[in-house]
């Protein structure tokens, strides 16, 4: 099925492109969410309308992104937790932890943003947690985890 794209969707195209798409995904992801519409005639014709505005969007999406970027970028936050003698966590820290950590230090962010590819932090140290602020925008923060046991 072929759709016009009305914002960039990462692995699949920029604004304005007509790609081709299983069904499935057009009809129940891509075009409830505004993110595309049927490459009909009369659709590419009001697409070519409102090209500029969309634009314009995306632009204003990406410098609000580049911003979040530049605040979030490098940022260091400390959790402590109970753990065993050889440093492992009783429990384990995952995203909702990082996130609560985030917005009591004052910064904007939501739980989905949050990419931890090796799943929830089950030792103390030092990780890299990646903060996905939009197509093509990423910051990495530093998370210390450090064991609050009284010996």
């Amino acid at each position: 099925m072929d759709v016009i794209l009305l914002e960039k969707i990462e692995n699949l195209g920029d604004l304005g492109d007509k790609v081709s798409v299983k069904p499935g995904y057009a009809r129940n992801h891509l075009i409830p969410k505004s993110k595309a519409k049927y490459a009909t005639e009369e659709n590419l014709k009001e697409f070519e309308a409102r090209r500029e505005e969309l634009e314009k969007a995306a632009k204003e999406n990406m410098e609000i992104a580049t911003k979040r970027k530049e605040k979030l970028d490098g940022v260091t936050i400390t959790m402590s937790a109970e753990a065993n003698d050889e440093g492992l966590l009783f429990g384990s820290i995952g995203p909702y932890e990082v996130e609560k950590q985030l917005v009591d230090n004052g910064h904007e962010i939501e739980r989905k943003e949050i990419r931890m590819p090796d799943g929830a932090i089950k030792k103390i140290g030092e990780y890299a947690i990646g903060i996905h602020l939009g197509i093509e925008t990423d910051a990495i923060i530093n998370l210390i985890v450090e064991t609050n046991n009284q010996s």
